[in-house]
């Protein structure tokens, strides 16, 4: 009797019903070679550049990314074979869609006494080297993540209006760490 309160305590904890099928990761296998070029195969099919006579290479790992993770809406297992027989493996996590911009395209409804216009963001650029091409890079005050570009630079665009408040404080620096490399890079903000 213990086993069976014991099993249906455990599924309604977790909130899956008994009969639902187990969550299914797309598995992305990437073999790089010496020579820079990248095989790569999609649940086992292969998973061809955008372009006939080109081929995935380190540099397009982050567009490769990209087209295995459809903009990451798709998340997915990334196993990375290298040529020295090292294997790194990682899940690229999805993304909620960003919602489309309707204040442009639908018309302003009145608004109450108290409502106050949307202003653009006043954006403060950030940025660093010596990252892993395509890698999750954290940009503290932990605000926001970017993702390395195909050369190893990373680009994080901030709401200058939320920063000011913490700017004002003292905590006047901005980190950007790699998750993979680990590179760390502190920039001081005016």
């Amino acid at each position: 009797m213990g086993s069976n309160a014991d099993s249906s305590s455990r599924r309604s904890r977790r909130n899956t019903p008994p009969d639902a099928p187990p969550v299914v990761l797309p598995h992305v296998v990437i073999t790089a070679a010496e020579t820079d070029a990248l095989e790569v195969t999609v649940d086992g099919a292969a998973f061809p550049p955008p372009a006939e006579g080109q081929a995935w290479t380190r540099g397009t790992f982050g567009a490769l990314l990209d087209a295995i993770t459809k903009d990451r809406t798709v998340a997915v297992r990334i196993e990375v074979r290298e040529s020295d027989g090292t294997v790194f493996t990682d899940l690229i996590h999805a993304r909620k869609p960003t919602p489309p911009e309707s204040a442009e395209t639908e018309p302003r409804q009145p608004g109450g006494k108290h409502t106050k216009p949307k202003q653009a963001p006043e954006l403060v650029e950030v940025t660093g080297e010596g990252f892993v091409p395509g890698e999750d890079i954290a940009v503290a005050l932990i605000v926001a993540h970017t993702d390395a570009t195909g050369t190893g630079h990373a680009r994080a665009l901030l709401d200058a209006r939320r920063l000011a408040g913490l700017l004002d404080d003292g905590a006047g620096e901005v980190v950007l760490l790699g998750r993979v490399s680990g590179t760390v890079q502190v920039r001081r903000q005016p």
